[in-house]
């Protein structure tokens, strides 16, 4: 997992110094302003999926959901000092400094934001473009799943509040930009 993180920075500095737009991870300055601007717009998302199933447009939810977790992952790299353009590395370095002890984190977080490469491994990034890509506009799963994923959302939002407010200054461990 380490070389996996390590290469997102490496990469993208590549890109970078070649003049080309990185698909992966940047050092950037922690940035308390944007992290905090990530966690308004997670919650307005959330607002949305409200939105969303009273109007009976199903096939939008999943998307709010995936980008409430996924705008609250963006949020804790703003906090560390790191510009993602890639979901497959934001979750490979979230998994990483939860795995080192640097942040408290729920694993499935991680886990419903991850872009799996092989076909028997699902995450909400499958139900997503599954959800935005069909032909249906409303959806019993979405239906039966939305107070679980609304719960499971905020509980997310809570999480990266915590991270993001707290006082402690992250720094990015140093074996992974080497």
């Amino acid at each position: 997992m380490n070389d996996e993180t390590k290469d997102c920075f490496k990469n993208a500095k590549k890109a970078e110094e070649k003049g080309l737009k990185h698909k992966g991870l940047i050092v950037m300055e922690p940035d308390d302003k944007k992290s905090e601007e990530y966690i308004k717009k997670a919650k307005m998302n959330l607002e949305l999926c409200e939105i969303y199933k009273e109007k009976g447009i199903d096939y939008k939810i999943p998307e709010e959901w995936f980008y409430t977790m996924y705008y609250c992952a963006l949020a804790i790299l703003s906090k560390f000092g790191i510009e993602s353009r890639s979901q497959r590395c934001t979750a490979a370095f979230l998994r990483y400094i939860k795995d080192e002890g640097i942040i408290d984190l729920d694993q499935n977080f991680i886990e419903r934001i991850t872009v799996h490469k092989e076909k028997s491994e699902e995450s909400d990034v499958d139900k997503r473009e599954e959800a935005r890509y069909g032909s249906s506009i409303k959806s019993e799963e979405i239906e039966s799943q939305y107070e679980l994923m609304n719960d499971f959302c905020k509980r997310c939002i809570n999480q990266t509040e915590e991270i993001v407010y707290s006082d402690r200054k992250f720094k990015i461990p140093e074996e992974l930009l080497e």
